[in-house]
């Protein structure tokens, strides 16, 4: 079968390939075989198989956490029902191939109202922003932050924190011709391109500082918005795209409380048994028109490694949707 494979650690665009691999063996107990429908790429997959998770990651390996299929085969002690149905395959990467093998536990049922382009990125973004938004911004909580606004996780977060009546403050790169989605949802945008942000910032969300701030960013962006946060408010780390770590007095000089959130932590805290209920409110959301993201170039997995080498590679709004039938 069609597959992409890292080899070895690397920028994805510079160590993946595309091969024919030998197909999974039949399923054994518990477990299934899905033909995958459809994938995309994500800031987690690069980040994998650059190595920077070194302690679970081997090469080669075949990349890919999010994407939906449908199960054709199923080993003893699985239900038969579970055959023909779609599902979101978790629990390991993985996608980026014709058929994926795995744990039926870790497969999560897709409702039938949920079009395959859909459910593709319910996972990774949609999961993240709910679970978030739902442990940290309870009642009494104001005065929100969120870095990378521009980001889809941005828009997601702005989404479900204006249904609980909270207008979020944005910070962005000011990448020309990115911004925002949905300026109305935001009471700020604030551009760290821009002379005096930081002032901006500070006046945006006035001296009592940010009840919770969002980070994706880390580095100084990061810090500047830990510094902006309430003394006994929350700084939400969950992601680096700046590539650099938060500063060390974000940990060690006093304020607000740093909360580390990784996704992985909770999706494989009890071997996938709770994943259904995890994805109830996600699915809610998705069939109702929210938490989508938006789709860009649509292309086979055969074409996936030149499309990555290519030069409009990121550049281009919204993800990638992979075929990985063709």
């Amino acid at each position: 079968m069609l597959a992409a494979v890292a080899d070895s650690p690397g920028r994805l665009a510079d160590v993946l390939t595309i091969r024919d691999v030998d197909g999974p063996a039949a399923p054994g107990a518990g477990e299934v075989v899905a033909r995958m429908l459809a994938a995309t790429v994500n800031p987690s997959d690069e980040v994998s198989v650059s190595g920077a998770y070194g302690s679970r990651t081997s090469f080669p390996m075949v990349p890919g956490f999010e994407g939906v299929g449908v199960v054709e085969a199923v080993g003893p002690g699985v239900p038969g029902r579970a055959l023909g149905r779609r599902v979101l395959p978790l629990g390991s990467a993985g996608n980026w191939q014709r058929y994926k093998r795995l744990d039926h536990s870790w497969c999560v049922p897709v409702p039938d109202d949920v079009p395959d382009e859909v459910a593709c990125f319910a996972y990774i973004n949609p999961l993240t922003a709910t679970l978030m938004v739902d442990r940290f911004c309870g009642p009494g909580v104001r005065e929100v932050v969120v870095t990378a606004a521009g980001s889809a996780i941005g828009r997601h977060l702005a989404e479900l924190l204006t249904e609980r009546g909270i207008t979020p403050v944005g910070i962005v790169r000011g990448t020309p011709g990115r911004g925002v989605a949905d300026a109305s949802r935001w009471r700020a945008v604030i551009a760290t391109n821009e002379p005096g942000w930081r002032e901006r910032l500070r006046a945006a969300v006035g001296p009592r500082g940010a009840d919770v701030t969002f980070d994706c960013v880390g580095g100084a962006v990061g810090g500047d918005a830990f510094a902006l946060t309430a003394g006994d408010g929350v700084f939400v780390h969950y992601g680096l795209l700046s590539g650099t770590p938060l500063p060390a007095a974000c940990f060690t000089g006093g304020g607000a409380r740093v909360e580390l959130f990784r996704l992985r932590d909770t999706v494989q805290k009890d071997g996938g048994r709770h994943l259904p209920a995890l994805f109830a409110p996600v699915f809610d959301n998705l069939r109702r028109g929210r938490l989508h993201t938006a789709v860009g170039p649509r292309i086979g997995l055969g074409e996936l490694a030149d499309h990555l080498k290519g030069p409009t590679a990121g550049r281009r709004a919204g993800k990638i949707l992979i075929d990985p039938q063709r």
